[in-house]
């Protein structure tokens, strides 16, 4: 019985050791911005971490895959992500939604407000008003013009849509968003088309032309000859692109369009397919690939 007791009470400490450790390196890093673009098929994930420590995850791919690419990114003992946003109900984007919502303890759930008639779409709405219900968890919709601010000096500019979406075709309906941190920017775009990025570019780019400019741009539509086009491309003067698209995927995304339009313009180009996990972190100066 002795024996049993130490041996718990050694568990505890090694347990409380990890714990403080980990503590100690987050403080260490507290002015690090980290956004990681998950490995989980075909389909869009991209996980924030703020230097505030405030989670934000955006879209989840299709499946339960998500909780095993949250788990390499997430400490074993945290059960909460402070941010969810869906870019739009399709199910290579909203899929996994479900089990996160299962998992983790959800603080703010931001969608465009399309709609789908899919019985994925309508358990996720479900549940999302049955946490509403019970005050776990408060659902908002995300219009240009809206800020989300992570925390530690990261913020989320909403960009698209402008207006309510309802009606739309749900590609078209994607949230377009730029996270900024510094001198650091982020353009996500979901699976936006090109008429789209043609609107965000007669929106800001002719007021200012570095309006959309970002270090790193997520293609629309992993990589589909439907997004990224040459002129959206060169108003946002990327240094890389991040391609989230499954290995042999049926759609044969990336199209080699798009490829061609990236390699011209001298951008580096990141592929989930190829590379697995993809993860930057940014002081806010500099911008590296870990």
């Amino acid at each position: 019985m002795k024996f049993k007791i130490k041996l718990a009470l050694l568990i505890v400490l090694f347990l409380g050791s990890i714990v403080s450790l980990y503590a100690l390196f987050k403080e260490a890093r507290s002015n690090i911005l980290t956004v990681t673009f998950l490995n989980i098929g075909q389909g869009d994930a991209v996980f924030i971490e703020a230097p505030s420590g405030n989670q934000m995850l955006i879209d989840s791919g299709p499946g339960r895959s998500i909780l095993r690419e949250l788990s390499k990114v997430m400490p074993f003992y945290d059960r909460s992500i402070d941010v969810v946003l869906a870019t739009h109900p399709d199910a290579d984007h909203i899929g996994g939604l479900p089990d996160v919502l299962g998992r983790y303890k959800i603080d703010w759930f931001v969608e465009s407000g399309v709609e789908s008639d899919t019985g994925l779409y309508q358990e996720l709405e479900s549940r999302i008003m049955n946490y509403e219900l019970s005050n776990k968890t408060k659902k908002i919709l995300a219009r240009r013009g809206m800020v989300v601010d992570l925390g530690g000096g990261a913020i989320l500019q909403i960009l698209f849509p402008d207006r309510d979406p309802r009606g739309m075709e749900t590609n078209t309906a994607s949230i377009v968003a730029r996270l900024v941190y510094g001198e650091s920017e982020f353009l996500l775009t979901g699976d936006s088309p090109i008429n789209i990025e043609s609107y965000l570019v007669s929106l800001d780019c002719l007021k200012c032309p570095l309006a959309l400019h970002s270090d790193v741009l997520k293609a629309g539509h992993h990589g589909s000859k439907t997004s990224t086009s040459q002129r959206f491309v060169s108003l946002v003067s990327p240094q890389y692109v991040v391609i989230s698209a499954g290995k042999d995927n049926k759609y044969g995304h990336p199209h080699q369009e798009v490829l061609d339009t990236l390699k011209m313009a001298g951008i580096q180009i990141l592929r989930t397919d190829l590379e697995g996990r993809v993860m930057f972190e940014t002081d806010g100066l500099k911008l590296k690939i870990k």
